[in-house]
């Protein structure tokens, strides 16, 4: 299977993804293989929900339209044209994922596939629905990748290379577990905004998308505001409101209940706004329902700051704070480029 069969393959799969989004579930003429998938996965995305609480079909159908978005042949061929793909010898890459938000583990599973190895996936309790089923389809659509996409639910073995995302603690585990193999480990990371105070209502209402969506749950979601002194947090409150409904979700509610019930008895200062509580706090990775904050006195000792601590940081939202900023609104858009940690995925492959 030549590099075009493969970007072709998933090309065909972001025209699937296309049918599903928060505008409405509707199947569409032409889309390859669309009778034998369709209703099969509408039956995946539900069980999805049912499995997990913070699969919402609305999460998950946001999921969907940010892969249609980059799962196009343009954008597929932009990204390969980067890498040499020739003389690839064909390897078997483990790839263990986390199950934070839905198809979390599906950049590094493409990203495998793309570079002509097979892949060996164990994947999250959490999110073991939606990627087997999309396995299928690829198989359909490109009958070559069969034989290429396996799946456990037991310990890695038989393979070459691996990928693995979890916890600072699993880490250490999985670091000393592939000690002997070429890998890429990833630890907890947070991303964090950095305000001027003279940011626009639109700016602010696209950071909350940042913080909102998923519930905070992803790498790429704002967990941490850096604001300077005598920041007024009332615009941001009035941005951010339009999230309020997120109060009616169980899940939601009853981490905001019990956090808030922390905070009080520990008599913490916090201010919130009966659906988000900002509290003040050096720490990068807040808990659900929850924004830490800190103040800055110039932007020469906040980027020193986060210079130092740059392996905690995923994304940094700004406008026109550093070069490699993020813009507000699109920490859950990344391109196909647009690695996790930095660390170039495809490059790693290819060299294994």
């Amino acid at each position: 299977m030549d590099l075009q069969q493969r970007i072709n393959a998933f090309a065909k799969l972001g025209a699937f993804f296309s049918q599903f989004s928060n505008d409405g579930i509707q199947k569409k003429d032409h889309i390859e293989a669309n009778d034998l998938f369709f209703e099969g996965f509408k039956h995946q995305i539900k069980l999805a929900k049912e499995h997990n609480g913070w699969f919402t079909e609305a999460n998950v159908l946001f999921s969907l339209e940010s892969w249609t978005q980059v799962l196009t042949n343009e954008h597929l061929q932009r990204w390969a044209k980067n890498y040499h793909f020739k003389g690839v010898e064909s390897k078997t890459v483990g790839i263990i994922m986390a199950g934070n938000i839905p198809l979390v583990g599906f950049h590094d599973f493409l990203s495998v596939l793309m570079s002509g190895h097979k892949v060996l996936v164990k994947q999250s309790s959490n999110d073991k629905h939606l990627l087997p089923f999309l396995a299928k389809y690829l198989e359909v659509v490109e009958p070559e990748f069969k034989g290429n996409i396996t799946f456990t639910e037991d310990k890695l073995e038989d393979f070459d290379a691996v990928i693995a995302t979890g916890s600072d603690n699993t880490a250490r585990y999985f670091e000393y577990y592939f000690k002997n193999k070429p890998s890429i480990i990833r630890k907890n990371r947070n991303s964090v905004a950095v305000l001027h105070g003279d940011e626009t209502k639109t700016q602010l209402e696209a950071l909350s998308d940042d913080i909102f969506r998923y519930y905070g749950l992803g790498c790429r979601n704002v967990s941490k505001l850096f604001v300077p002194k005598d920041y007024n947090f009332d615009a941001f409150f009035n941005a951010v409101y339009k999230w309020h409904p997120v109060i009616h979700e169980t899940k939601y509610a009853n981490n905001y209940d019990y956090n808030k019930a922390v905070y009080l008895m520990s008599e913490f200062d916090m201010l919130e706004n009966g659906f988000l509580m900002l509290k003040e706090d050096q720490s990068y990775a807040s808990p659900i329902a929850t924004l830490f904050y800190e103040f800055y006195d110039s932007k020469t000792d906040l980027e020193l700051k986060l210079a130092a601590d740059i392996n905690h940081i995923q994304c940094i939202v700004a406008d026109g704070f550093v070069k490699h900023e993020v813009a507000f609104g699109e920490t859950q858009k990344p391109q196909l480029w647009d690695y996790a940690d930095d660390v170039d995925t495809v490059e790693f492959l290819l060299k294994i």
